[in-house]
């Protein structure tokens, strides 16, 4: 479910747009974010399928290296340079937060957690991102912004309050330590994405840890033979190729855009949307705060991409 930084569409975070930067317009940058939530949304039935046929770090593993493999083929094809020394840091931040970080957690946190649940977890995301962002720039949103923020994430937080009983599992630890480290991811990302293609951040960022990836998957395979079924292998090659490379390519640009704290906002429909195709996908059944949660997040989503940072 990575990748993106700036506190304003016109400002960039701590370096000036060069002429890699994406040239995307504000409403087509929203646009694109919106795309990369869609295909986010989808990545915990997708999971919750993968498990049915493969254990949490084979799945996660696999997963990662047929991203790189994907990530690596357009590299090669369009011929892309590697980054500059300087960058591969932030990479680095990149790949152990959204290619690393994020899937492990929360493969471990589904194996004992409805994606119903995780998804209302993980709705806290936007706040975590916007808050990470604003101590990595030093640039501050509008009070404003701030209040739909924390309003939209209080709506997320009642909600898994009133599904979860209150109760707090190891499965909650598992996505709160993911929200951390995919906000971190996240942030780095965006940044990159001002100057670099943002498909290029989460493809370097994907090929930078095959020398662990492919291993990984290996002695990971080897101790747990898949069942490939049309459930597993269907959501192992979406979580690879659309939640792990197309959604963050998507996801990125539009970042870079309209920048962090707006874009993650839009996250906010994330574990509403999720929620969604859990019933479809999953036959899981949703309760009537759904529906007054989905109102009042939207909401607070309008609220925020009109708020002036």
């Amino acid at each position: 479910m990575r990748a993106h930084d700036s506190a304003t569409a016109a400002r960039p975070i701590a370096v000036s747009a060069s002429p890699t930067t994406d040239a995307v317009r504000t409403p087509a940058g929203t646009v694109l974010a919106a795309l990369g939530v869609i295909a986010f949304s989808l990545t915990f039935p997708a999971t919750a399928w993968g498990l049915e046929g493969f254990g949490p770090w084979s799945l996660v593993a696999v997963r990662s290296v047929l991203a790189a493999i994907l990530a690596g083929g357009c590299l090669l094809v369009l011929r892309v340079p590697v980054p500059d020394r300087r960058h591969w840091a932030g990479l680095a931040v990149v790949a152990g937060g959204v290619v690393v970080g994020f899937p492990l957690l929360t493969t471990l946190a589904l194996e004992t957690s409805t994606t119903a649940h995780a998804a209302v977890v993980v709705g806290l995301l936007p706040l975590t991102t916007a808050a990470l962002s604003a101590l990595r720039t030093g640039i501050r949103p509008s009070r404003t912004f701030w209040t739909a923020a924390l309003a939209g994430a209080g709506a997320v937080l009642a909600f898994t309050v009133q599904q979860s009983g209150g109760a707090v599992t190891s499965a909650d630890l598992f996505l709160l330590a993911a929200l951390l480290v995919c906000a971190a991811g996240y942030t780095e990302g965006g940044r990159l994405a001002r100057i670099m293609p943002g498909w290029q951040v989460i493809a370097w960022a994907l090929v930078l840890c095959l020398p662990l990836s492919v291993p990984a998957a290996a002695v990971a395979l080897s101790y747990d033979t898949p069942q490939l079924t049309a459930h597993s292998v269907a959501g192992v090659l979406w979580v690879a190729a659309g939640s792990q490379f197309v959604g963050l390519v998507v996801w990125y640009r539009g970042m870079a855009a309209i920048g962090v704290p707006k874009a993650s906002q839009l996250q906010l429909a994330q574990p509403l949307l999720t929620l969604v195709w859990s019933v479809l996908l999953l036959g899981e059944h949703l309760t009537v705060a759904a529906p007054l949660t989905a109102a009042a997040v939207l909401v607070c989503i309008a609220v925020t991409q009109r708020a002036r940072s």
